[in-house]
This record gives C-alpha cells, sequence and structure tokens, in this order.
C-alpha cells in the first residue's frame, strides 16, 4: 500500500494558515492520483477546494490519536512541520509539559513562570535512572551526560542554545545544580558550593535587560565541570566568549545596562558604599539611556547582597570586592564627564577643571584628574619621527571615552573571570574527566544588525555544522551497528556559508585587511566584499536599495547586515594614554588590571574579544589583532574541545514574546524551530528509517497481519516472511539484527492494514454473532407466541364469566342506589325542620339571658363601690401597722444581713483562692509572686488586728475602771433610789414585755426569710458547683491543647535536634576523610571521592543571653560564613584565647568532641549550640532555686504567724486555712509542673538540673553521703582500661560479638564504671563513659557496611544509657529500695550516649537505605510478578529515544519484590536479634516505607510507560506484598502501612473509570493523599498499552481540575515526594533489670579476664 492511499474520507491533514502557521483539517473524500484538488472540511465547519498540484503537493497527513503529545518527536508517524508544532503546543498548553525530546535534542519551552520541578526530589528521581523511560527533563539530559562519562570515562558536552529570552541561562543554572548534587564530594569540599555561587557573579557583571529578557545573557560561556575519579567535582573553569562591551556606553529603549550597575546604585545606601559616591541609576548618563531602570519583581538590594555572597564564597576579600564596586563607581561617573566642544567649528574640546564626576572619577581609581581630562580631549601622534599632540573634536572625545569605559569594563569582567577560575581551579589532582555546559547566544536578527550579531550568526553556523554532523554520525552508528544496507543520507552542508565568513578572502579576512588600512572605512570594506563574493556565491546577495549593507543566507534565515561600525568594532580602539594613566594608579587593582598589557597583546589565557591599544609610535603585531580575528581562533578552540567530547543538546524556544505565562505563539515557534535545527534533525530522521520496532514489539503489535504459521520460538523469521506480503517494496522497510526499520508513513499504512484486518474481523465475527442472535430470537418469538395464544383463551372465557357477573352485580346495585336516593330525600326534610324549630327556640333563650346580664352587672358595679371605700380605709390603716412592723424588722434584718454578708465573704474569698490555684501550669511564678503578696497583705491585717486588739484592749481596761468608780458612788447613794428605781423597773417590764412580743413577731417574719435565703444559698450552691464543673472541663480541655500544642513543639524540636546530630556526624566524617587526605598528600599520594547526597545544612546559632556579668563576643552569623566558605589558607577566625572557650570552660562544657573537630569550620557554630543550652539549663537553675528559696520564706513566715494568732480570732483561723489549703495545691502544681519537666524537657535538662540542686541544698543527698560498697560488680585496674575497651569494643569481630548475648558489652562496662564509682573515683568514671563512647563511634565506623554490628552497637548505646540513667543521681529512686544511686553526675555520658544512639539508628537506615535504594525501581514499578499479566502488557507505539545509551540491565535484572522483602528481613533479623523494643522497630520501617512509597511514586510520575492500568495492578500487588510482611511482623501499628498510602491510591488512580465527571468526584475523594499536581500528572501520563484502553480526555482532566479547586491542600503545592525527609526517632525509657557480675556469661574470647569480681 502507497502512503497516498491514506488521503481517504476522514483522514486529518494539515494546510497552511496565515494566523497559526498550520490547521488541522478533514478529507470529505477520498483522493485519486491525479486529482488536481481535494475536499476539505475546516475546524469551524466551512468547506474549500484545496489544490494539490505541485509545487504544494498533497498536505501533511496528521498523526494517529494515540501518539499525541508524544514526549520525543522523532517517535511521530509523520514526521514534518506541522506535527512537530502540534505536538509542542499540545504539550505545551495542554499538558503543562515545557520539555519535549526530539533524538537527541531537548527542546524546552520558555512558560514565564516558575514550576516546582526542580527541586531536590526531582533530582533524587532522575539519578541512576534510565533516562530513556523518564519524561523529558533538563535533569535528564545531566543525568545521561554524567553517566557516559562515568560509564565511558569520556567527555561530555551540553550545548545549549536558543534566542534571547528562551531561557538558556536558567537550563545553564539548573544543569550545574543537578551536576553539584550527584557529583558531591565525600569529604564535602567548597567545590559545588563555589560552582553554583559563579552564577550570581556572571549573571550580575554578564547579564542584562533586553526588550526580549529581563535576564538576557549578553556573552557566552562555556564551563568545564571537571571530575574525580570517581564522579566527585574536584573543580571547574569557565571561558567566555564576545562580551557586549556596547552596553556599558549605550542601550536601547526599554533595554538596561549591566545588572551589578543597577545594583550598586539602589544599595548606594549602605555604609560602605557611601564613600562610592553612588546616586540614583536615573541619574547615570550610562545607566538612565534605556528609560528603564527596574525589573519588576526583581529587588536591586537584594541581588546584590547575593552577588556579594557569592564572592566571599568564591574567596575574594572584603576589600577586594569594594576594589571591584570602586571601579564600576568610577565607569558610571566617566560617563557624566562633561566634554565641550570649542575652537572654529568644534575641531577642539575640553573639560571643565571643576567638573565633579571627573574629580570623583579620578578618585575612585588613584590617578590625576588633571592628566585624565587633557588626554581624554587630546591624542598624540608620530609624524616624521616627531610626537605631536592633536586636539580632538567634541564627538571624537566622547568616543575615547566611551571606548574607556567599554575597556576599563572589559578588564574589569576578565579579571573576575580569572578570579573565578582560580578559586575553582581543581587543587589536591588533575580531572579525569569533564561536562562541559555551553551557554550561547542563539542565532539573531533584527532590525538593524551589525558586527555583533555577524559574529553570533557565524558562531552559530558553526554550531549548526557540528549539529548536523553528529546527527548524521549517530544515524550512520545505529544503521552500522544494525548491520543495514548504507546508503547516504544527504542532510544540508552549512560549510559553503561558513566558508564564505572565514574562508580565505572571505568577509572575516577582508574586513582584517581594511583594518590594517591607514585609511580603511566602511564603504571601501563593502565596495571590497562586492566585488569579491557578489554573483559568486550563492549565500551572499547585495540589497537593492543599499551599498552600504550585504545579505548572507544563513542555515536559519536572510540576514541583512549593515556596513556602519564594522571596522570601529572589529579595531576596538582604546588610546594608550589614558591606559598609561591607568598604569600609574594608586589603586593596586587598577595597576594590576592594566600593567598586564604593558608588554602588548591580549590578556593571557583569555578568551575575551580584547581591545588593542592605539599609541602614536608603531605598535606591534600583537596590537593588531581584532576582535573578529580573535573571536575566530576562540571559536575555532571551542569547535576542537566540543569535537573531542560527546554532545547533548539542548535547544530553548520563547512561547511567546509577550513574557506571558503559558502563551504559544506558533509564528514565533516555528521560526525559531527552523532556526536551531530542530525540523533539520527531523528531516535527517524522516531520511532514514525513522520508524525502529524490534522484532518483539512488532510481533506483539501486528501479529493479527502476519501469515502462515506464527511461531513464538522464531519471531524475527516470521516478521520477515510476513512483512514483503504487506508492504510490497523492499524500500521502504529494512531488517537488522534487532529490529525492523521502516521509511516515514509506512508505520500508519501498518496501522491503516491492522484496522482494516481488525475491521474485516469484527465484521465477520458481528455477522455470526447476529445470525446465532436472529435464530436465537425466532425460537423465543416462538415460543412467546405459543404461550401468548394460550393465554389468549384463557383471558377470553374468564371475560366471559366476569360479563355475567357484571350483569347481575349491576341490577343489585340499581335498585339499592335508588332506595338510597328516595331516603337521602326524606332525611334532608327532616333535618331542615328540626333546623328551623331549633334557631327559633335560641333567639327566645338569648333574649331572655341578655337582661339577666344587664341586671347582674349593676349589682355588681354596686358591690364593687361599696368595696373600694372599705379598702381604702383599711390600706391606710394597714400602712400605718407596716411602717411600725418594717423599722422593727429593719433593725433586725441589719443584724442579720451583717452576719449573712461576713459568711458570704469568707465564701467568696474561699472561691478566689480557689480560682487562683487554677491557673496553667507555665504561670506557677505569678502565683507565688501573688501568694508572696497576700501574705504581705496578712502580715499588714495581723498587725491592725493586734493593735486593733491591743487598743480594745486598753479601752476595756478604762471602762472597767470607770464602773468600778460608779459602783462604789452608787452604793452610797442606793437607799435614796430604790423606790425611783422599782417605779423604773415597772416601767421597763411593761415596755420589755411590749418589746419582746414585737420581736417576737420579728423573729418568725426573719425565720421565713431565714428559709428563703437558705434556699437561695442552696441554689447558687448548686450553680457554683455547676460552674466549677464547667471551669474544671474547660481546663482540662485548655490543658489538653496545650499537651498537644507541646507534643508537637517537641517532636519539631526532636527532628531539629537529630537533624544538628546528623550534621554532626558528617562533620566528624569530613573531618576524618581531611585529616587522611592530608597524611596522604604528605606522603604523596592522592585518593578519590565518593558520590553521596548531602541535604542538611547546619547554621551556627546565636547563643542566648546569660546572667554573668561578662557576656562573650560572638562573631556574627556573616563572619562565621565568611570564615567557613573561604579555603584552609584563608580562614581568619577569632584568636584561640576564645571567649567561647572560656565560657565552656566556666561552665563546665565538655571539650573533647570540640578538640577532634579541631580545625573545622563548623566546630564554633556546634560549640555555640552547646554553650547556648549550658546557658539555658544555668538560667532554668537559678530561677528554680531562688523560687524555691522564696516559697520556702513564705511558708515559714506563714508558720510564725499561725503559732502567734489567738485561738480565739475566727478570722484569722480562716485565713490560716485558706493558705494551708493553697499551700497543698501548690505542692500538687509542683509535682504536676515536674511531670511535665520530665516529658518535654529535650534530655530531661530541666528535670536532672532541678533535682540537682535539691540534692544539692539536701545533706541527705546521695552525692553528700560517703562511698558505699557494694557486691556484684567489676574492677578494672586503671592501666587496663584501654585493653578493656579495645578487647571489648574496639577489636572484636563480628562473628565474635554477634554470638554474645545482646548487651554484654554495656552490661559489662556499667559494672565497671558502677564499681569505679563505689570507689569514689568520679575522674575514672567519666573518663570510662567517654573512651567508651568514643570506642563505639570508632567501631560503627568500622563496619559502616555492617547492619548486624551497627545493630549490635545500637543495642548496647541503648541498653547503657538506660543503666546509667535509671541509676543516675538524678533519678527518683525512692520506689525502688535496692536501687543504689551513683555517686557521680553522668549525665553529660547520659547526653553523648543518646546521641550515639541516634547516630547508630541513622547509620542502620542509611545501611537499607543504599541497599534498597537501586532495587526499589525495578521490584516496585518494573518488575512483573502477577502469573499472565507479563503478556497482556503490549509495548507503545513509540520506541527509545534516539542518542540515548539505557543503563545495562544486568544490575537490575531479576530484581522482584522478594529481593526488597529479603532486605527488609535483614533489617528486621538484625534489630530482633538485640532484642530492641518494637516501638524502635515500628519507626524504623515507617521511615523505609516512606522511602519505598516516595521513589516509587516519584518514578511513576515521570514515567510515561508505567501510568497505565496494567501497572497499577502490578503496583497495588506489590504494595499488597509488603503489607502482608508488616502484618506477619506485627509493623502495621506504627505509621509504616500509612507510609504507603499515596502509592496505594496511585494504583487505584490508575485502575478506575475515567470518563465522566462522577469518575471525577470519585478519584477527588478516594485520593486525598495525593496533591492536586500529582492526580493530574497522573491522568496526562495515562498512557493505554492495549486497544481495549482508552487514553485520557484533556476535557475529563479540565473536569478533574475544576473539582481539585475546592480541596484545600494543608501543604504547599509539590509534585514529587521529598525522599530525604527523615522522620525523628524517639527512644523510650526502659528500665532494664539489676544487673551483677554473677549473672554475666563472659565467653574466653574476649580476653578480659583481668577484670576482678568484687
Amino acid at each position: 500500500m502507497a502512503t497516498t492511499e491514506l488521503y481517504t474520507k476522514g483522514a486529518c491533514v494539515w494546510v497552511p494558515d496565515p494566523e497559526a502557521v498550520w490547521v488541522s483539517v478533514k478529507l470529505l473524500q477520498d483522493y485519486h492520483p491525479g486529482d488536481q484538488q481535494i475536499l476539505i472540511q475546516l475546524s469551524d465547519g466551512r468547506e474549500m477546494e484545496y489544490p494539490v498540484l505541485p509545487p504544494a503537493g498533497l498536505p501533511p497527513l496528521g498523526n494517529p490519536d494515540i501518539l499525541e503529545g508524544e514526549n520525543d518527536l522523532t517517535a511521530l508517524t509523520f514526521l514534518h512541520e506541522p506535527a512537530v508544532l502540534h505536538n509542542l503546543r499540545v504539550r505545551f498548553l495542554d499538558y503543562n509539559s515545557i520539555y519535549t525530546y526530539c533524538g537527541i535534542v531537548l527542546v524546552a519551552l520558555n512558560p514565564y513562570e516558575q514550576l516546582p520541578i526542580y527541586g531536590e526530589e526531582v533530582i533524587d528521581a532522575y539519578n541512576g535512572q534510565d533516562t530513556a523511560d523518564m519524561e523529558p527533563h533538563i535533569f535528564s539530559v545531566a543525568e545521561e551526560a554524567y553517566c557516559t562519562m562515568t560509564r565511558e570515562e569520556k567527555n561530555q558536552s551540553i550545548i545549549i542554545s536558543g534566542e534571547s529570552g528562551s531561557g538558556k541561562t536558567v537550563s545553564a543554572k539548573y544543569t550545574m545544580r543537578y551536576f553539584a548534587v550527584v557529583g558531591g564530594a565525600a569529604q564535602q569540599t567548597s567545590v559545588e558550593e563555589k560552582v553554583l555561587a559563579s552564577n550570581p557573579i556572571m549573571e550580575a557583571i554578564g547579564n542584562a535587560k533586553t526588550t526580549r529578557n529581563d535576564n538576557s545573557s549578553r556573552f557566552g560561556k562555556y564551563i568545564e565541570i571537571g571530575f574525580g575519579r570517581k564522579g566527585d567535582i574536584i573543580g571547574a573553569n569557565m571561558k567566555t566568549y564576545l562580551l557586549e562591551k556596547s552596553r556599558v556606553v549605550f542601550q536601547a529603549a526599554e533595554e538596561r545596562n549591566y545588572h551589578i550597575f543597577y545594583q550598586l546604585c539602589a544599595s548606594r545606601d549602605l555604609p560602605e558604599l557611601r564613600t562610592l559616591k553612588f546616586d540614583s541609576a536615573e541619574n547615570f548618563h550610562y545607566t538612565n539611556q534605556g528609560q528603564d531602570v527596574h525589573i519588576p519583581g526583581t529587588d536591586d538590594v537584594v541581588e546584590l547582597e547575593r552577588t556579594r555572597n557569592a564572592f566571599t564564597i568564591l574567596g575574594v576579600q572584603p576589600d577586594q570586592q569594594m576594589e571591584i564596586f570602586r571601579i564600576l563607581a568610577a565607569i558610571l561617573h566617566l560617563g557624566n564627564v562633561n566634554i565641550q566642544a570649542s575652537g572654529r567649528g568644534g575641531d577642539r574640546s575640553y573639560i571643565n577643571a571643576d567638573d565633579r564626576s571627573l574629580a570623583v572619577f579620578a578618585k575612585l581609581l588613584g590617578v590625576e584628574g588633571a592628566q585624565m581630562a587633557q588626554w581624554l580631549c587630546h591624542r598624540r601622534l608620530a609624524v616624521g619621527g616627531e610626537m605631536l599632540v592633536k586636539p580632538m573634536t567634541g564627538q571624537q572625545a566622547n568616543e575615547a571615552r566611551d571606548a574607556l569605559a567599554k575597556h576599563v569594563y572589559e578588564q574589569v569582567f576578565t579579571w573576575t573571570v580569572q578570579r573565578l577560575n582560580s578559586s575553582l581551579r581543581a587543587h589536591r589532582e588533575q580531572p579525569k574527566s569533564f561536562i562541559g555546559v555551553l551557554d550561547i547566544y542563539g542565532f539573531e536578527t533584527f532590525d538593524k544588525n551589525s558586527f555583533e550579531q555577524f559574529c553570533i550568526n557565524y558562531a552559530n553556523e558553526k554550531l549548526q555544522q557540528q549539529f548536523n554532523r553528529h546527527v548524521f554520525q549517530l544515524e550512520q552508528e545505529e544503521y552500522l551497528r544494525e548491520e543495514l544496507p548504507w546508503n547516504r543520507i544527504e542532510f544540508s552542508d552549512n560549510q559553503p556559508c561558513i566558508a564564505l565568513i572565514e574562508g580565505q578572502l572571505g568577509l572575516l579576512d577582508l574586513l582584517d585587511e581594511e583594518c590594517r588600512m591607514p585609511k580603511g572605512s566602511d564603504e571601501n570594506w563593502a565596495r571590497k566584499v562586492y566585488d569579491q563574493h557578489l554573483n559568486l556565491s550563492p549565500y551572499f546577495r547585495k540589497p537593492r536599495m543599499s551599498n552600504s549593507a550585504f545579505i548572507i543566507v544563513h542555515f536559519a534565515d536572510l540576514v541583512q547586515y549593515e556596513c556602519d561600525g564594522f571596522l570601529d568594532k572589529n579595531r576596538d580602539t582604546v588610546f594608550e594614554e589614558p591606559i598609561n594613566i591607568l598604569r600609574a594608579s594608586q589603586s593596586e587593582l587598577v595597576a594590576e588590571l592594566f600593567q598586564k598589557e604593558s608588554a602588548g597583546g591580549s590578556l593571557p589565557n583569555s578568551s575575551l574579544a580584547n581591545g588593542s591599544v592605539r599609541s602614536g609610535k608603531r605598535a606591534h603585531r600583537e596590537h593588531k589583532l581584532t576582535v573578529g580575528f580573535q573571536f575566530r581562533q576562540s571559536l575555532h578552540l571551542l569547535m576542537d574541545t566540543l569535537n573531542s567530547t560527546t554532545p547533548h543538546y539542548v535547544r530553548c524556544i520563547k512561547s511567546n514574546d509577550l513574557k506571558q505565562p503559558f502563551l504559544f505563539d506558533p509564528k514565533r515557534a516555528v521560526q525559531q524551530l527552523r532556526a536551531c535545527g530542530v525540523l533539520e534533525t527531523i528531516r535527517i530522521s524522516a531520511a532514514g528509517y525513522p520508524s525502529r520496532w524490534t522484532y518483539e514489539e512488532f510481533f506483539t503489535r501486528y501479529r493479527v497481519l502476519l501469515r502462515g504459521s506464527v511461531s513464538q520460538d522464531d519471531i524475527r523469521r516470521s516478521c520477515q516472511s510476513s512483512l514483503p506480503y504487506l508492504i510490497p517494496d523492499p524500500e521502504q522497510y529494512c531488517f537488522g539484527k534487532t529490529k525492523v526499520f521502516f521509511r516515514a508513513g509506512q508505520v500508519a499504512v501498518l496501522e491503516k492494514l491492522r484496522g482494516d484486518r481488525l475491521c474485516a474481523a469484527g465484521v465477520l465475527i458481528q455477522s455470526w454473532v447476529r445470525g446465532w442472535l436472529q435464530r436465537r430470537r425466532y425460537q423465543r418469538l416462538r415460543w412467546a407466541t405459543f404461550i401468548l395464544q394460550r393465554y389468549t383463551r384463557g383471558t377470553l372465557a374468564r371475560r366471559l364469566a366476569w360479563t355475567l357477573r357484571y350483569t347481575r352485580v349491576a341490577l343489585i346495585i340499581q335498585k339499592t342506589y335508588r332506595m338510597l336516593a328516595v331516603r337521602q330525600l326524606y332525611m334532608t326534610i327532616r333535618e331542615a325542620t328540626i333546623k328551623i324549630q331549633a334557631f327559633i327556640r335560641g333567639t327566645q333563650a338569648r333574649r331572655i339571658y341578655r337582661q339577666m346580664l344587664t341586671e347582674r352587672a349593676v349589682v355588681f358595679l354596686q358591690a364593687q363601690v361599696r368595696g373600694w371605700l372599705a379598702r381604702c380605709s383599711f390600706r391606710r390603716v394597714r400602712t400605718a401597722v407596716v411602717l411600725l412592723q418594717s423599722c422593727v424588722r429593719r433593725r433586725a434584718a441589719r443584724k442579720e444581713l451583717l452576719r449573712l454578708r461576713a459568711e458570704a465573704r469568707s465564701v467568696e474569698k474561699f472561691r478566689e483562692l480557689n480560682k487562683g490555684m487554677e491557673v496553667k501550669l507555665m504561670q506557677l511564678q505569678l502565683r507565688a509572686d501573688q501568694q508572696a503578696r497576700e501574705s504581705a497583705s496578712l502580715r499588714e491585717i495581723l498587725q491592725a488586728e493586734r493593735g486593733a486588739h491591743s487598743s480594745e484592749l486598753e479601752q476595756l481596761r478604762s471602762s472597767l475602771l470607770k464602773l468600778q468608780i460608779q459602783l462604789q458612788e452608787n452604793a452610797n447613794t442606793a437607799p435614796l433610789l430604790a423606790d425611783k428605781q422599782e417605779e423604773d423597773m415597772r416601767k421597763a417590764e411593761e415596755k420589755a414585755a411590749q418589746e419582746i412580743l414585737q420581736l417576737t413577731q420579728e423573729i418568725q417574719s426573719l425565720r421565713f426569710e431565714r428559709d428563703s435565703l437558705e434556699k437561695e444559698k442552696d441554689d447558687l450552691a448548686i450553680r457554683l458547683q455547676d460552674q466549677e464543673k464547667a471551669q474544671e472541663e474547660s481546663r482540662q480541655q485548655s490543658v489538653d491543647q496545650a499537651g498537644a500544642s507541646v507534643r508537637a513543639e517537641l517532636e519539631e524540636e526532636r527532628r531539629r535536634y537529630q537533624s544538628l546530630l546528623r550534621e554532626f556526624t558528617r562533620l566528624e566524617q569530613r573531618y576524618d576523610n581531611l585529616r587522611d587526605m592530608s597524611l596522604f598528600t604528605s606522603n604523596e599520594h592522592s585518593r578519590g571521592h565518593r558520590r553521596t547526597d548531602s541535604t542538611v545544612s547546619l547554621e551556627p546559632l546565636s547563643p542566648v543571653t546569660t546572667p554573668f556579668s561578662s557576656s562573650p563576643v560572638f562573631p556574627s552569623p556573616e563572619e562565621i560564613r565568611r570564615i567557613s566558605v573561604t579555603s584552609p589558607t584563608d580562614r581568619r577566625p577569632w584568636s584561640h584565647e576564645q571567649p567561647l572557650n572560656i565560657l565552656m570552660e566556666d561552665m563546665s562544657v565538655a571539650k573533647d568532641t570540640a578538640e577532634r573537630m579541631k580545625g573545622e569550620d563548623l566546630r564554633y557554630a556546634y560549640d555555640a549550640v552547646r554553650v547556648a543550652n549550658k546557658f539555658l539549663e544555668t538560667q532554668l537553675l537559678s530561677q528554680r532555686g531562688q523560687w524555691e528559696k522564696e516559697i520556702s520564706a513564705l511558708r515559714m513566715k506563714l508558720q510564725q504567724a499561725h503559732d502567734r494568732d489567738t485561738p480565739g480570732d475566727p478570722e484569722i483561723n480562716e485565713l490560716t486555712e485558706q493558705v494551708a489549703v493553697r499551700e497543698q495545691e501548690c505542692v500538687r502544681l509542683r509535682r504536676e509542673l515536674k511531670e511535665l519537666k520530665h516529658t518535654v524537657s529535650l534530655r530531661r535538662i530541666l528535670s536532672y538540673a532541678g533535682l540537682a540542686i535539691a540534692a544539692s541544698q539536701d545533706p541527705t543527698s546521695p552525692g553528700s553521703q560517703k562511698s558505699q560498697t557494694l557486691s556484684g560488680l567489676l574492677e578494672c585496674r586503671k592501666r587496663d582500661e584501654s585493653k578493656l575497651i579495645k578487647h571489648l569494643i574496639t577489636d572484636v569481630r563480628a562473628e565474635g560479638v554477634l554470638s554474645l548475648s545482646p548487651g554484654l558489652a554495656a552490661r559489662v562496662l556499667f559494672l565497671c564504671v558502677r564499681q569505679a564509682d563505689c570507689s569514689g573515683d568520679q575522674t575514672r568514671v567519666k573518663g570510662l563513659c567517654g573512651a567508651a563512647v568514643s570506642a563505639i563511634k570508632t567501631a560503627m565506623k568500622k563496619h559502616g557496611n555492617d547492619l548486624d554490628m551497627t545493630a549490635v552497637w545500637l543495642k548496647n548505646a541503648y541498653l547503657l544509657k538506660d543503666l546509667l540513667n535509671q541509676h543516675s543521681p538524678q533519678q527518683d529512686v525512692r520506689g525502688c529500695e535496692e536501687l543504689v544511686p551513683l555517686v557521680t553526675d553522668v549525665q553529660e555520658c547520659v547526653r553523648a550516649l543518646s546521641d550515639l544512639c541516634i547516630q547508630a539508628y541513622q547509620q542502620l537506615l542509611s545501611i537499607s537505605e543504599s541497599h534498597l535504594q537501586p532495587m526499589i525501581v525495578p521490584a516496585m514499578l518494573e518488575s512483573e510478578t502477577i502469573p499472565g499479566l507479563a503478556g497482556s502488557s503490549v509495548k507503545s507505539v513509540g520506541r527509545k529515544r534516539a542518542g540515548s545509551d539505557p543503563r545495562s540491565p544486568a544490575s537490575t535484572e531479576g530484581t522482584t519484590m522478594s529481593a526488597v522483602l529479603r532486605e527488609l528481613s535483614a533489617l528486621h533479623t538484625a534489630l530482633s536479634r538485640q532484642d530492641l523494643s518494637s516501638a524502635l522497630l515500628e519507626q524504623a520501617f515507617r521511615q523505609l516505607m516512606y522511602l519505598l512509597s516516595a521513589t516509587t511514586l516519584n518514578s511513576l510520575l515521570l514515567r510515561k510507560d508505567m501510568c497505565c492500568w496494567n501497572r497499577g495492578l502490578q503496583i497495588r500487588y506489590n504494595v499488597s506484598l509488603l503489607e502482608e510482611w508488616l502484618r506477619s511482623r506485627s509493623l502495621q501499628a506504627g505509621g509504616a502501612v500509612s507510609a504507603l498510602e499515596p502509592l496505594i491510591q496511585a494504583a487505584q488512580l490508575l485502575q478506575m473509570s475515567k470518563k465522566t465527571e462522577a469518575d471525577g468526584q470519585a478519584m477527588v475523594q478516594t485520593c486525598n493523599a495525593l496533591s492536586n499536581q500529582q492526580l493530574v500528572k497522573i491522568l496526562s501520563l495515562y498512557t493505554p498499552q492495549s486497544d481495549l484502553e482508552e487514553r485520557v480526555t484533556l476535557n475529563f482532566i479540565r473536569i478533574v481540575q475544576g473539582l481539585l479547586k475546592g480541596r484545600s491542600e494543608g501543604q504547599p503545592p509539590q509534585l514529587l515526594m521529598d525522599v530525604r525527609r527523615v522522620f525523628p526517632v524517639t527512644f523510650p525509657y526502659q528500665p532494664p533489670p539489676q544487673v551483677t557480675a554473677a549473672q554475666l556469661e563472659i565467653p574466653e574470647s574476649l580476653k578480659i579476664s583481668f577484670l576482678r569480681r568484687v
């Protein structure tokens, strides 16, 4: 079948369009050879006829829908421009995929939006993977280059090109970042950091804002990253090309100068920059010409800080940085120098002597301003052997000033590059291989093109030639490898265009020749070019309307160049006199920059195009090196370097010119695709055999087309025998060793044949099925007819019987109805008669009733009036009586009220006291202060009561004395007054009787009121209890919330601490490696590095404030950072007698660890952390001691006050009882606070410190007791301690230690420590513990890859920590009388052992992760362990990316879940053998399950071939194996199963239906553990693996995205999971049983018989 037969009705073809470039249309009729037109239908429904005569020919065919969004353009069936453009548009707009493969080229579209696809989790996902199976990414190119370099030991190059604003710089930056991460050295030197730090510097001095890009690179650079023998970065080198110096003095509209100028102007208020006299960028001539000095979204102040930090990292000292900034400031001030014209016709120029800008320029550079003003306006000429000084015109002087500014900036740029190279250069060894990253300008064409565009396009011609030849070479290698008959493929070679430029008498030669002419001009050069090449070279043309321009036919487009300025830019002349002035500068850096040119020529070892220095004397030939000549030489060197390496290509494309996110402009895209060579790659691929299938893939896909006997054993023979019948033309296919090759379009032919065969088979199957269905239908109809007839006859018979019955019933109904009608008429008449009678009788009764009501109302009114008069009289009498009673009752009630108020006040006071006790635990200090204030008030009240008591006593004594005197006087006058007293007594008795009667009545009323008050009191008590209950519940709820927050803070603090500990372990390893390396270096041996991953960074912590009088002076974080990033020879930390060391001695902080880290950069940060912890502990201890002293004093004062109180004073007694209750509450709160501190405090610092103070104050504490004699211990002499550590820990063998009982070494060491403690030698106790910790660390490093040994030392460190903690003096041992605490304070040892446990745990996980990492993806994703599933999986229609070298499958072949389970079982066995707690095992396997889930899910999200239904089923099966393994070992309750939830939901998502909105809602509800980006990404990557599945439509993806908008995510959006996430580990405290020497069975193999049992 020919390709023309594919043009059938309904086929999709592409036709040109002026707006969209290409549009898809549908054929409405079949095409027959010879037809001149075809009928097509546009997307809007219009029909039109399209001509198919030459030269247009038939329109390109569209690819099948299954290939829409293919990640490799060469995998398309039809390779042409519209297919490429459409595929890029679909991937960019519909899938948000900015990367696409095109054979060996990675096409990158600039999204103009920051995407979350460059994190470290993405780097981990691509590291070590087969990039042919992964999604296209810049990291895949970097990984392929890195692996090819390490595997083949050959240098690599990554060539990144594109237009300005297409994202070249960003791509290069991410590439270097990838190398810095995966090539990280084991010693963690600062090479990787320096490589990354070079980017901000080069962006600041080499990038600028243009109309097309806000961060456009105005120079080309080639960075060679050197790698050692083991793939670690050991150095780098940078080469630069063609810096755009003209931008320093001129910028077009809406453009800016280089970023560094605006950064300095924006930061002019910094103290160190004020002396440079910076001003706003609008006030400098060299920065305000573009009239746009700001970039939206960019802070120049922050960018300058980044630049300065990068300088510091690269070892540029601050004084050198200031010198650079001084020179840059001088350039800006030079641009503001006002040069004025003078003389006749302006043939002279001058500069005012008081010109401020010139004065600032001269001061900044350290030169004479008058001399500079002289030689900016004059030039020196040599005439006849004499030197003449000639004045210059104003224009010439301005040009000389600008030339000087450009030359100075170029020298600064060159010096900076050289300084970076010297910092990045490998010092310890020579790189074994390197990877070069070329970030170079793409093809450029503007309205007016000059010398810069000419050089840029010349470089792109050379790169395109190299690219074409490399692609052609790869195709040739593929054909030779498959032993195909080789036919040369024609491709467009641009060598004639390159020869036109650089050949003999080419454009560059003629330009250099004209530059050597004394009176050379652009017009003369143009005439020479016309005479030499016009009408002789097809690549050279002359414009019709211009005699000063020419046209070159480049590979990408026609470009017209204007000759104006070519000679000046090629000469790049700067006069010698200003240069001589700068050479004599007082600034060392300025003199250094220009002293290098004293011998003439360009800067050595520099690839920059330096300008020539022109003087009056005849210059040497080195001075005549032009820019074009130097650029040609550097370009040839670059091409030689690229040809000696294996190239990898990245082509960056601008999606639009408006810089709008995810906006696709097809016109600009096609223009760039043509210019960058992507379409040439397509054309070369299409010229050969673009479609390539392995025989297995071809057999699986097209088995239905094969003839004859199809054998699974000999698939190749079956394919070779059947293919000639399918494609008669043998030129359209070819058989290789492992693949069958097809010409372009033949796969579509096979697809059509396959579709026709399947259609014919379907029709045949349908005919048989339809016949069988019709026969079955006829039989069912016949049987149904019989049944219907039978039922019909029965129905008719029943209907006749029903008719007879209905007739009889009708007669009965008629009779009954007539009777009912007559009866109803009678009943109606009767009811009407009765109703009339009732109305008449009711009227008469109502009339009588109304008359009776009237009479009754009159009587009632009379009675009410009479009663009202009587009541008024009664009220007056009663009011008088009540008033009298009220007076009496008020007097009694007041007394009772006073008594009740006193009671109420005491209850309220008690409530306030109790309420004060219910405050939170953290306000205990405030309550103590309140208690002190209340105690003071009580003392004042007591004093007042005592004063009142004494004054009252004196009054009573005086009254008693007065009464005695009156009694004596009355005794004398008694007989005279006896009669009068009797009369008075009688009257008083009568009055008292009346008052008693009244009081009796009042008492009764008061009793009633008392009862009511008691009732109210009971109600108030009930309400008070309810309120107290509610307050208790609210308090409990607040306590629970506070406990939850404290637990969360504890978890976060534990995670941070363990991260610091992991970093500390890494720094110790780094110290050991550097020490070993220094030893090897001294012996002239060199060592390589290992590839490791490092993600944790230790930031220096600021010390907390201390209560000491003299606070230590610590260096600032900036100083620490500067010290840590400089080279070892440049480090200048503060003096050795540091306040930090003195403070560590004062605070009793151990120095052994710090001494081992001596010479390390981060030692000071670690010491600061330890000192800060000690300061915090000291503060808390002092506050607690002061608080306890105040409580004791208050308690003593209250007791004294209680003793002095009189028993008869009820108010004082009541207050005393309240104080006692409060003291009990304080005791309870202190106990709760102590328990809370035991739970929350990290490493129990606060608890130990508080108990230590209490123990020091208690004379009966164990620390103050004399040493005790215990039995069952082991005694080790001091001289045998090193032998004990050596035989027990350091030199023990693996097979020997595994045969011992778990924790034997820890028990032996504890018994020795216990015996030393009993002997009273505390120094030996601490020394033995410290030696044990160091020895265990050494043993762990020695067995760094042994699971069993690491588990052994984890068990011993864990057990020894628990034993020391159990017998610690700070431990509360009152509950166990047999437990005797240690005398020595071993808290430092306990903390060191805790850290050691964490290190051992992390080492265990690191070993398991290193074993699991290479087998996770093959086992979880690629293995097919479900029986019968492997045969159902069908390969995709595409093929492997051309040029990619997949990993050899030997290492991972056969890796299944059984290998993963074996590795997990090995870890479980190692931990279980040591009797470690189940909680620790659950934490370990939770971490490993998270690693399995994250790694598998990340790989799934980056592999399109794995996103299918079959793979989802396989993943779910593999996860079920993990779940079953966890359940069999009782590990499912520790969070391990929940860590697998994202992977489980991803597998479910692959198996769910994906069609309707209901399916989308079910996905959103089910996959709650997946982020929105992950869910959409899986749907976008879903690829059907058989005809039974369907692709996920874009409409369904948009529906899911709309549903996901309503789902809130608590975490920031991310695509990949962080595989480096580490869960913090907690070691539960388990009090071990008592240990004695008699219980231990020490084998003879340990050789510790020198221990003596005591």
